[in-house]
């Protein structure tokens, strides 16, 4: 509690230029308001910003010079589109303003880019896919594909992992490991839990596997940590993976699954003589 009073001042010092250089950069004309009057500095004035946020004058003025008043997200949110804030400087505001910021929404209808595919590629022969928040594939390089058994018809990581016959079978302990890869499913869906994406995973997982019905119904939440993977795989035999999970800066909402083979397991050496006979051109 200490750190955090002795850090306020500065935190609402920098809150106080902050909502001044935001107000200095826009014109009446930018919110669609008829400038009247001279103006003495750039910028909106107090009493515009006020209005178009519809909060109060003498509210906004404590805001902006860092008074420790209290504030709401929904009034955050209105001065943030006062000001045509963007989304890192609205959630700068939150943190500013000593509240969390609201996680970002899902950018939906967004195409794989290609440079995200080359980077998919760039992993070689190793295994890396590309999912997003609800854990749906959308992008695989072809060493996954060969590795793990992928197919066109796999949509979901969760869902293959108890659907897909040969994607399960290769997991040596997937009976073990079952449990935490629920609990790390619905520790996601917990920074989302209205989202109807993660209610249609769920829906749909439950009517297919019963086991995932039973699993789900336990409740139990664990985060996801980096891992290892094993796999039987059914010509190259067992292979292990240290599996690291890397946002993308650009696209939060979306992750790279990285998957290592193992140093001293051999798995790197399996590994490259499978790619090399699967992959091999015909």
């Amino acid at each position: 509690m200490a750190s955090e009073t002795s850090a306020a001042p500065h935190r609402r010092a920098q809150l106080r230029d902050f909502l001044r250089t935001r107000r200095a950069r826009l014109t009446p004309r930018d919110v669609g308001l008829v400038a009247v009057g001279r103006r003495r500095t750039p910028g909106l004035r107090r009493e515009e910003v006020a209005m178009l946020a519809g909060v109060g004058v003498s509210w906004y003025t404590w805001l902006e010079q860092g008074r420790g008043i209290t504030v709401s997200a929904e009034v955050l949110d209105a001065v943030g589109a006062a000001l045509r804030l963007s989304g890192p400087e609205r959630s700068h505001l939150y943190l500013l303003a000593g509240l969390n910021p609201p996680p970002p929404g899902p950018a939906r209808g967004t195409e794989v880019t290609p440079e995200l595919h080359r980077l998919l590629d760039a992993w070689g022969s190793r295994p890396a896919v590309l999912r997003d928040r609800y854990w749906n594939l959308l992008a695989v390089n072809d060493t996954a594909r060969t590795v793990f058994g992928f197919t066109d018809a796999d949509h979901n990581c969760l869902i293959s992992f108890f659907t897909n016959t040969r994607y399960r079978g290769m997991h040596v302990a997937w009976t073990a490991i079952a449990p935490a890869v629920v609990a790390a499913f619905r520790a996601d869906m917990a920074h989302a839990p209205d989202d109807p994406e993660f209610g249609a995973v769920v829906g749909e997982l439950t009517a297919a596997s019963t086991e995932f019905a039973r699993l789900w119904a336990r409740h139990d939440v664990d985060a996801a940590v980096q891992a290892v993977k094993a796999v039987r795989h059914p010509e190259a035999g067992d292979l292990l993976f240290d599996t690291t999970t890397l946002a993308v800066a650009d696209h939060p909402d979306w992750f790279f699954v990285l998957y290592n083979p193992r140093p001293g397991t051999g798995t790197a050496q399996r590994v490259d003589r499978l790619t090399q006979v699967e992959l091999a051109p015909a």
